[in-house]
């Protein structure tokens, strides 16, 4: 950062990364390693983590074994259990921040209010909740695509005069205890924090649209001679980090290519429900009426003992609106509550809000999404110059870890950065017939894969064009080898007015790709 800049100027650094979650540090950890040390990392609340941070509900806990949902140069020996509980890996993420000394580069309480690209000085100009005002270069995003939690628009839920809270705003300063609750949605989070509260109301009404397929958690603690072998003998880990990374990234081809192999995994999921729920009005209401994939497939050994409880109601019809102390549904019954917990998960579509992020000639990125977002390899928009997005759309997966995705954006970036230093470029901007051609394909690609084809209607899909921009429909293998090589013949570029100079010091310096290369061997 610049000392010297006035008080009343911005602070000038090279890059801004916006986020301190597991892209946000990835980064920082990788600029680091590569030699730069003009960038600055904000972040919106007082500490790190993300969504590990965000995330602190009843049962929170990772659906990706823990040894692959890590970063590969970062292995954890520590980790207690097959799937980490999420105490594990925010404490996993503080870690990361002090063993690679990111604490000089960390800036909380400082939420990004506004980011506009400048056309004269080809730099970001950022203006945070702070007050704070930043100039920088490049400007990387780390925000992620499950930060915004989607809240259904019930008639009458400002009637409410209970307590009510979604999943990721979890108050535990509320007691449940004997109190009368309905939880709305039956996503990720509501699988994980239903069994642990229904021990403890007095009556738990769960409202589903539709139900979603679960499968038998493989979860275990993990023994001290484990934990022993993966902190003295390296490879062990190694070994089941990748025997775990391969099992998981054989699922893409029911996936992806050959979706009628998913009828396999159904009876699974199927014979899980009859051994689970031995009523069969309930086991027909747990029933989902599409194929399994089409939505995300859950992982849960608690979850259906949970509704099959006495205290526990499970409703399928209809929310119709909601009054000051009660839910009514469609059939025109009246539900009594307490409370409102909503597990409806998060605007995967629209992960960043209006008014947030400006382009060239002032346009807003939400209005360049207005018919669903996209993104070239999901990193770069036309005319988004020297913008980065990392988890951008269709890099998300339904079958692998997304830190494999988050390292490999990472690694591209890397390569774009040092591309800009030895060209003498001010900026790059991905042009638009690349983009689209590129987003072309992928929707090809997507048309026929289980999430398409499924016969559902899931936060996979815009439902603005109907269109899958949240998943890559690949393998993360694929997705590795396809940002593998930076194409500067993909880009619009500017130069230095003065050739052989740098926008900064900091961007003339060589990188030392060697030192941060993610060069993971499977």
């Amino acid at each position: 950062m610049n000392a010297y800049s006035p008080p009343n100027d911005p602070e000038v650094v090279d890059i801004a990364i916006i986020g301190a979650g597991f892209a946000g540090l990835c980064m920082a950890i990788k600029l680091k390693q590569a030699g730069l040390q003009d960038f600055l990392v904000a972040e919106q609340a007082a500490s790190l983590g993300g969504t590990w941070r965000d995330n602190h509900y009843p049962g929170c806990a990772c659906d990706v074994q823990s040894h692959v949902y890590s970063f590969s140069f970062a292995p954890n020996p520590n980790w207690t259990r097959q799937f980490a509980p999420q105490a594990e890996i925010r404490e996993y993420l503080e870690n990361c921040a002090r063993d690679f000394a990111l604490a000089p580069f960390l800036h909380f309480n400082m939420g990004l209010e506004q980011a506009v690209f400048d056309e004269v000085s080809e730099r970001w100009q950022l203006r945070f909740g702070n007050g704070r005002k930043v100039s920088a270069r490049v400007l990387v995003s780390g925000m992620g695509g499950l930060s915004r939690p989607a809240i259904p628009q019930i008639p009458g839920l400002d009637t409410f005069t209970g307590k009510r809270f979604h999943s990721q705003q979890w108050d535990h300063r509320y007691s449940l205890q004997g109190k009368r609750v309905a939880v709305i949605g039956t996503g990720a989070s509501a699988i994980q924090f239903v069994p642990k509260i229904a021990p403890r109301v007095a009556q738990l009404k769960l409202f589903q649209r539709t139900p979603p397929w679960i499968m038998p958690k493989p979860d275990r603690q993990l023994s001290a001679a484990e934990r022993w072998a993966f902190k003295h003998l390296p490879f062990t880990q190694r070994l089941v980090r990748s025997a775990l990374y391969w099992a998981l990234e054989s699922r893409v081809i029911a996936f992806s290519r050959r979706p009628k192999l998913m009828k396999v995994v159904q009876r699974v999921a199927l014979r899980h429900l009859r051994k689970q729920v031995a009523d069969p009005l309930l086991r027909q209401r747990l029933t989902p009426d599409y194929t399994i994939g089409c939505k995300r497939i859950l992982i849960s050994n608690d979850y259906y003992p949970a509704l099959s409880r006495g205290n526990v109601g499970v409703i399928s019809d209809a929310i119709q609106r909601i009054d000051s102390d009660a839910v009514i549904t469609a059939d025109g019954t009246r539900h009594p509550v307490d409370c409102i917990i909503f597990g409806t998960g998060f605007q995967a579509t629209d992960p960043i809000p209006q008014g947030l992020l400006f382009g060239r000639r002032g346009q807003d990125l939400m209005d360049a999404w207005s018919r669903g977002a996209h993104a070239y390899l999901g990193t770069c928009l036309p005319g988004f110059p020297n913008l980065f997005m990392i988890v951008g759309p269709n890099t998300g997966l339904g079958h692998n870890s997304m830190i494999l995705m988050i390292e490999a954006q990472v690694d591209y970036i890397l390569k774009a950065l040092e591309r800009m230093r030895l060209d003498g470029i001010a900026s790059l901007e991905v042009k638009p017939q690349v983009e689209s051609q590129y987003n072309q394909r992928l929707q090809q690609r997507l048309a026929g894969a289980i999430w398409s084809t499924g016969g559902c209607r899931s936060w996979y899909l815009d439902p603005r064009s109907g269109q899958n921009t949240t998943l890559w429909p690949g393998s993360t293998w694929s997705f590795r080898k396809t940002v593998q090589h930076f194409q500067l013949q993909d880009y619009l570029t500017t130069h230095l007015l003065h050739p052989g100079t740098a926008a900064t010091p900091a961007a003339a310096r060589p990188l030392n790709l060697q030192e941060a290369a993610i060069d993971e061997k499977f």
